[in-house]
């Protein structure tokens, strides 16, 4: 393991200063790499620190020495750029949490600012909605990610943060089979290039290239003044305090809810039988709204439900939520509705809306082999309204999912 020095304190190029520090062999390698191709690189690594056992005695471990996450940026000429300590460990005991939050980006000639997170990183305000309020719009994110169906596997959600947050994702995940790690992608608001392996292909690397826009800084999560055209054509909640209580059924329709778990999370569930029609499903006081025609269904091999739930997330991880989604069930009766789904035929053209208490709603369309699609419109309003429209599905589908983040009630 080796001692990564602060970048921000000294300046220090391994490639052509490789006897300044010992045991840095990994970090000259790295560098070298960058200056013999003229690149900027990152990558991740552990880092040894010594603790400062007077100044920092209640975080200090017993030997003296912290072990940090960490990601390293290195530029074009080899120069080591940034160092960062992940915030969010994940169940990682070899590592500690470092004993201050770190917000770290570096400068680039080429597509100005980029910040640095780390796997979990993602799924909290520190230090990612934290990067993005300080007008980061492109974030570089090595992963060991852990693929959990249906709502969080790794190109479906790091796809969909880039979408709600409205920034440029550059995402490279491990792959092993035995631990359901795979799925990288480099991710812009308007486009998205992925690798995402199934089962049965070679347990292997794969490299991907793209070109993407250098997106300026902006506002995070821009809300229009009123609703938009899509949101404006549901059947729904047109009156004030309609997100309060639940829309009543479509006249002739007929529809009960369920509890299903859902992600270690009791979801309220309604069933999608009809060829067409209009759903509301509510867990509490948040309610999901969906309006969708089958255009491809065989109702003899595949069942779907929409799902809505607010609450705390606590399995693996404390994080509140309010989600919307449409999901494949895993077969033919309700209780299956939640479990892990990765294939499907039936396909509809859809909007569902929801209003949300938080403005960091991520949006996302799975479908047939893992492969995720751009909706047709993302739309959000005044008061927290969110609607998704999309049509004509290359795949059937599997998750379609409006996943809001209630980063103001973690810690409740």
């Amino acid at each position: 393991m080796e001692t990564i020095p602060d970048p921000q304190e000294e300046s220090w190029n391994p490639c052509t200063e490789p006897d300044k520090y010992n045991n840095t062999e990994v970090l000259q390698r790295l560098s070298c790499m960058a200056r013999r191709n003229n690149l900027y690189l990152v990558a991740n690594m552990p880092d040894l620190q010594p603790c400062p056992l007077k100044t920092a005695p209640s975080t200090c471990p017993p030997d003296g020495h912290w072990q940090f996450n960490t990601n390293v940026a290195f530029n074009s000429d080899g120069l080591l750029v940034a160092r960062y300590h992940k915030q969010n460990l994940f169940f990682e005991e070899s590592f500690d949490t470092p004993p201050k939050l770190e917000l770290i980006t570096f400068d680039t000639p080429f597509a100005g600012k980029f910040g640095l997170i780390i796997c979990f990183d993602i799924l909290f305000h520190d230090p990612t909605v934290a990067l993005v309020k300080m007008g980061v719009r492109q974030l570089i994110f090595p992963t060991a990610w852990m693929n959990e169906l249906p709502l969080l596997d790794s190109i479906q959600f790091h796809r969909a943060l880039s979408l709600g947050a409205n920034v440029t994702v550059l995402s490279s995940n491990l792959r092993n089979d035995q631990l359901i790690m795979t799925g990288s992608g480099i991710y812009t608001p308007f486009s998205a290039t992925f690798h995402h392996a199934v089962k049965g292909d070679p347990e292997e690397g794969q490299l991907l290239v793209a070109t993407v826009p250098v997106l300026g800084p902006v506002g995070v999560n821009d809300v229009t003044e009123s609703l938009s055209p899509v949101a404006a054509e549901s059947d729904h909640c047109h009156t004030d305090g309609c997100a309060d209580s639940p829309s009543p059924p479509s006249p002739g329709s007929s529809y009960s809810t369920f509890i299903g778990t859902m992600m270690h999370d009791p979801f309220k569930f309604v069933l999608i039988k009809e060829a067409e029609g209009n759903l509301t499903v509510c867990d509490g006081k948040f309610c999901c709204h969906l309006q969708y025609k089958w255009t491809a269904l065989d109702e003899g091999k595949e069942l779907y439900a929409m799902g809505a739930f607010a609450g705390t997330h606590t399995f693996n991880g404390r994080y509140a939520l309010q989600v919307c989604a449409v999901v494949r069930c895993a077969g033919l009766e309700a209780s299956s509705c939640g479990q892990t789904v990765e294939e499907a035929e039936s396909k509809m053209d859809f909007l569902m809306e929801a209003t949300f208490q938080t403005d960091y709603v991520y949006p996302s369309v799975l479908v047939n082999r893992m492969a995720i699609e751009q909706p047709d419109k993302l739309e959000k309003a005044a008061g927290g309204r969110v609607a998704m429209k999309h049509s004509n599905l290359s795949g059937g589908l599997i998750t379609a999912c409006l996943y809001g983040r209630m980063y103001q009630l973690d810690n409740e």
